[in-house]
């Protein structure tokens, strides 16, 4: 079953053509990596599928539902969460406290300062937040300040935020950029284990992450798709590794 299913999306920043006639298809329950050089359009890509950028024409379509025209937190709304290449999260708020804010923001479509003053719900929300970040290896954090945490812990904590949400679709833009290779490990190997029931396109320069994950794989090169397989049909393609890979994984 197709979860997402993008067509004929272009999309042009005045002479520069960021995007040509990108198609792809993600099926549910997969993990669907997008590759590329830098400057082959993955993140404007991305910014289509959450309504930060409005293609010039094409359409992007989520479990029957079109998403242009949407804003963010109604894409948010109906089950899909982004993890952001530079980790946003609260820094002067409590680790607890940002899984909770997110998860409010989930249910109520916004963030609702007065949200706070429903005990019942509040208690309810804590719990939920509490097993989440138990399942992310940040249960130990939960009263710490989010800004004194490491990077990777960074990244542990937004995943959290988005997890609590419980989507559909979980969108991840470079999960490991700037870690270490041991941090590196260590977040493949959570997300392998986190949210299995949670469909994921994953973009990530790092082919160890890449291929550890993925189950299907788009390769984006001058903005265009110019190969889709999965990871041992991508390791063999010529055109690939020409415009990428470099030819290390022949």
């Amino acid at each position: 079953m197709t979860i997402l299913e993008v067509r004929n999306v272009n999309k042009s920043f005045g002479g520069l053509k960021a995007l040509h006639n990108v198609d792809l298809e993600v099926e549910a329950g997969t993990v669907h990596a997008i590759i590329g050089p830098n400057g082959a359009g993955k993140s404007t890509l991305l910014n289509c599928f959450v309504g930060r950028l409005l293609p010039d024409t094409g359409t992007v379509t989520f479990n029957g539902t079109s998403l242009l025209g949407l804003k963010p937190h109604q894409i948010n709304q109906v089950g899909v969460a982004r993890v952001f290449q530079t980790p946003e999260i609260f820094g002067d708020l409590s680790v607890l406290d940002n899984v909770m804010i997110s998860s409010f923001a989930k249910r109520d479509g916004a963030f609702r300062i007065n949200a706070w003053e429903a005990v019942e719900d509040r208690s309810e929300v804590r719990d939920k937040a509490n097993s989440v970040l138990e399942d992310v290896g940040l249960a130990d954090s939960r009263k710490m300040l989010a800004d004194n945490l490491s990077r990777g812990d960074k990244r542990r904590l937004e995943l959290a935020m988005c997890l609590v949400e419980e989507p559909k679709l979980l969108l991840l833009d470079e999960p490991t950029a700037g870690m270490s290779r041991a941090d590196t490990n260590n977040t493949i190997d959570l997300l392998q284990r986190v949210g299995r029931d949670i469909t994921k396109v994953v973009i990530e320069h790092d082919m160890h992450v890449v291929f550890s994950l993925a189950d299907y794989i788009s390769v984006l090169a001058q903005g265009a798709v110019i190969a889709g397989g999965q990871p041992d049909e991508i390791k063999g393609n010529p055109r690939v590794q020409e415009a990428y890979l470099g030819g290390a994984h022949q």
